[in-house]
């Protein structure tokens, strides 16, 4: 493992470009302020080399060469953290995990090999990993075998499970996330096994963009509020958000919570979170969906975004 490029704040976030083999991947630390680092410390890493996924938001996809060994995946956690605590213990009461760097977790089984081994094999009683993801179509065996990690690894909500949905209308789900993927029903019927009294619910993500539909009425068809929670976030700045031309629903500089339709998610019966991140984080490059080599490659051009010098750039780039 050599780290070839890093971006960003040590006090805020720091995104690291990580080789292994020739082959390139992205790490993420950081904090959320006001919260300090002893109180919530969030790591995330990549699971795949690129990603097969062309997701309409996200810089990370449209190239793929292949999956990240458990080792590899565990060699990011480590760096991180033994920057920070060289004694590898992590003090944080919340040590927070996340498989959403870079890569569809549910296409790398040896994701699965790294969350069961995982508390043997670092200090860290704070300890909550979490899986993002789209469920792609032939992921069921996964999927039954991270809920039966969780529940003999991560009991009583030490584990965070999100599906990544975007908008209630199907045609635009397939046009945001263009590939076979789970319909509701399949979500639903998983969440009802994947559930147990003490969990955390299983949050349904929506990077939301103006004119995707968020229905209520159709949630509620398949999503019963005891099990699933609503989360909405800004899109980030990303070019590819750009080059397709969608636009936040969300104003990420308010955080004032008067959003029609979270109103009428929260009618309906749902726990709505309105998740904005820090905005140095975008500058930075190291919220969801950016990703700092697709900023080398296209040499600039967004101005609410990945305004950091890179230290160590990669060749050719500039």
């Amino acid at each position: 493992m050599k780290i070839v490029a890093s971006a960003g704040h040590q006090d805020i976030a720091m995104v690291y470009v990580v080789e292994f083999n020739g082959g390139l991947v992205e790490c993420v630390e950081a904090v959320q302020p006001p919260r300090p680092r002893e109180e919530k410390w969030v790591l995330m890493i990549s699971t795949l080399f690129g990603c097969p996924i062309s997701c309409q938001m996200c810089d990370a996809g449209g190239h793929y060469s292949g999956k990240l060994t458990e080792s590899e995946m565990f060699a990011q956690i480590e760096y991180l953290i033994q920057k920070r605590y060289p004694d590898g213990y992590v003090p944080s009461k919340q040590l927070k995990i996340q498989f959403a760097r870079m890569g569809e977790p549910a296409l790398n089984p040896a994701v699965l090999d790294l969350l069961e081994s995982l508390p043997d094999r670092i200090n860290a009683p704070g300890l909550l990993p979490s899986v993002s993801t789209i469920a792609p179509h032939g992921s069921d065996d996964f999927f039954e075998r991270l809920t039966e990690i969780k529940n003999t690894v991560y009991p009583k909500g030490r584990f965070q499970f999100q599906f990544s949905i975007h908008t209630t209308d199907q045609k635009l789900r397939d046009e945001l996330i263009p590939v076979k993927k789970w319909d509701f029903q399949q979500m639903a019927r998983f969440g009802e096994r994947y559930y147990q009294l003490g969990d955390r619910k299983i949050t349904l993500n929506f990077a939301l963009a103006e004119k995707s539909p968020v229905q209520p009425e159709l949630l509620l068809e398949h999503f019963d509020p005891e099990r699933f929670l609503i989360k909405i976030t800004p899109l980030n700045p990303t070019y590819r958000a750009e080059s397709t031309g969608l636009k936040s629903y969300v104003d990420p500089e308010n955080e004032i919570d008067t959003y029609p339709t979270l109103d009428e998610l929260r009618q309906a019966g749902y726990q709505v979170i309105l998740s904005i991140g820090e905005q140095e984080e975008n500058r930075i490059g190291s919220n969801c969906g950016q990703y700092v080599q697709k900023h080398l490659m296209e040499q600039g051009g967004i101005t609410a975004g990945y305004t950091y010098k890179v230290e160590n750039p990669l060749p050719g780039s500039s």
